[in-house]
C-alpha cells in the first residue's frame, strides 16, 4: 500500500490496480500546489467522508472524467450522480461496501454534513469516518471530521485498523491534544498520519501539538508534507 497526503484531509491510496482518492479537495486548496492531473491519474474509486465542500472538493469532476466509482453515503452519492457521476456505490453507517480489491465501512463521526448548491442549502446525510479494508494489506481508518467519542473503542475492536488518518486542526475537529488522547486511549494503530490542519487561518497551522502529545506512545507518527508518500 502506498499512501500520499494531498493536503487537508485528501489522500491518494494505491492498492495495486485500485487507486483510491479520499476527500479530494485539491483545486480549492491554496496549499495544494501539486499537479492535479498527476494526483488524480488512474483513480478507480473516490471515497468521501461527508458533504462539506472542503471534503467533496473535486469529486464530481474527477468522477465524470475518469469513471471512478464514488463510495459514500446515499445522499452524497445521489448528489454527485445529479452532477454526472454515473458510477456510484452508496452505503450508510455500519455496513460494509464491497469494492472488489477492498471494502469500505462507514463509521460514526461527530460533525455535520451539507453544502450550498445553486443557492440552496442541501443536506448530505450523516457525517462519517471510513474504514478501508484491502483484501491484502493493513486496514486504514480515515476519521473524517470529528470530535473524540468513546465508541471509537468499538471501531478499533470491530475493524482493528493499523493506519489512522486523524484530524488535528482544532475548531472544526479535535485539537492536537484531544486527537492524541483518542489515539492513545482507543486505538492500536501502528502508524498515524495527522491531517486537517494548516489549510485555513482558522485551523492550527501545524500538527506540533498532536506530535508533542503523542510522545512516548508506541505508534509511529508520520507528519507528511503535502505530496509526500508513505509505503505501508
Amino acid at each position: 500500500m502506498k499512501l500520499i497526503w494531498l493536503g487537508h484531509s485528501a489522500f491518494r491510496v494505491e492498492l495495486g490496480e485500485a487507486i483510491i482518492l479520499i476527500d479530494p479537495f485539491l483545486r480549492g486548496n491554496s496549499k495544494f500546489t501539486g499537479d492535479f492531473a498527476a494526483a488524480t491519474e488512474g483513480a478507480t474509486h473516490i471515497v468521501l467522508t461527508h458533504g462539506h465542500d472542503d471534503h467533496i472538493g473535486d469529486a464530481a469532476e474527477i468522477a465524470v472524467a475518469s469513471g471512478a466509482e464514488v463510495v459514500s453515503n446515499y445522499e452524497i452519492c445521489m448528489f454527485l450522480q445529479s452532477q454526472g457521476a454515473a458510477n456510484i456505490n452508496p452505503g450508510n453507517t455500519g455496513g460494509a461496501i464491497d469494492c472488489g480489491a477492498f471494502s469500505v465501512s462507514l463509521t460514526q463521526a461527530l460533525h455535520s454534513s451539507g453544502t450550498v448548491f445553486n443557492g440552496q442549502s442541501i443536506y448530505l446525510g450523516s457525517p462519517n469516518g471510513v474504514v478501508i479494508k484491502p483484501r491484502q494489506g493493513p486496514t486504514l481508518y480515515h476519521m473524517g471530521d470529528t470530535d473524540i467519542f468513546s465508541d471509537m473503542a468499538l471501531i478499533d475492536e470491530i475493524h482493528q485498523p493499523k493506519i489512522g488518518l486523524v484530524p488535528v486542526g482544532d475548531r472544526f475537529t479535535m485539537s492536537g491534544a484531544t486527537a492524541a488522547l483518542a489515539v492513545r486511549r482507543f486505538f492500536s494503530f501502528e502508524t498515524v498520519v495527522p491531517c486537517h490542519y494548516g489549510t485555513f487561518d482558522l485551523l492550527s497551522p501545524d500538527p506540533s501539538a498532536f506530535v508533542a502529545a503523542m510522545q512516548g506512545a508506541p505508534t509511529q507518527i508520520a507528519a507528511l508534507q503535502i505530496g509526500e508518500s508513505l509505503a505501508l
